[in-house]
């Protein structure tokens, strides 16, 4: 065998070995748990990846997380701060609606603090994640809050924030629930307040397409409803008082959407 081969099997080995640990740590948890029963906690959606402590600290790495996302990490994340950094938060709060790995939790919460936000308040439904996302967030100690919360039925007083970022958690959710994460965002905001929500989007390229669909039926199994039935901009847009404006990259493959609530 020459050395070009003895690269491809490795690389082959690899891969293989990647994505049978991603399909272990993501849909076969929520496949094993359905067949034990054990889909009725309220945090049974949830990966093992985003809840046990060793593997969060395994998974979470720039470079990783940038390559699920095809390395369009960086650039959605950079609509949000660019969007916030817009904003006059002088004297008001922000909220990060579930944490989420990478960078973008550093970088939302210097864009909101540059805008004058007195308070940025950290919400997730796994206790390890928050302990996690602190780790990440000691520049900004005395500005942080965070609060053991489930984004589908918040304990945060109404119109308590004027922004309120969701990244790459909506996919997560079981269908029936995507509803109502989306409500509970916008029932948080202030009059005139914004909401911003990283996710996935349907892509126009066929082949890309073929291959996100396929990646969603192995991996994320709640993913797809994005494209069609759970369309995240025309649920937040059939609420009273909300207008929305849908940012798309990557040939449609991501999408930011900002839901501004009525003044």
């Amino acid at each position: 065998m020459t050395w070009l081969t003895y690269s491809m099997v490795a690389l082959i080995v690899v891969l293989s070995g990647t994505a049978l640990f991603f399909f272990t740590m993501t849909r076969g948890a929520l496949l094993m748990r359905g067949a034990m029963g054990q889909l009725t906690h309220e945090a049974a959606h949830v990966y093992p990846i985003y809840s046990n402590m060793r593997l969060i600290r395994f998974v979470d790495y720039q470079p990783v997380i940038a390559a699920i996302l095809l390395f369009q990490y960086s650039r959605l994340v950079s609509i949000i701060t660019h969007a916030i950094q817009q904003m006059d938060l002088r004297g008001k709060n922000a909220l990060i609606t579930s944490c989420a790995f990478g960078n973008v939790m550093p970088r939302v919460v210097e864009a909101a603090v540059r805008s004058g936000a007195g308070k940025v308040v950290v919400a997730d439904i796994i206790q390890n994640e928050l302990d996690h996302s602190e780790h990440k967030l000691t520049d900004y100690a005395d500005k942080m809050v965070y609060v053991q919360d489930n984004a589908v039925a918040m304990k945060q007083p109404d119109a308590s924030v004027s922004a309120n970022i969701m990244f790459f958690l909506l996919h997560e959710l079981p269908h029936h629930l995507k509803g109502e994460a989306l409500k509970e965002a916008v029932r948080v905001l202030q009059p005139g307040g914004k909401l911003f929500l990283g996710e996935f989007h349907k892509p126009r390229p066929w082949v890309l397409r073929a291959l996100s669909w396929t990646y969603f039926k192995v991996f994320e199994p709640y993913g797809l409803a994005l494209w069609n039935t759970h369309d995240p901009l025309e649920m937040l847009e059939a609420m009273p008082g909300i207008t929305c404006e849908r940012h798309v990259v990557f040939f449609g493959n991501f999408q930011v959407v900002i839901a501004t609530k009525a003044a």
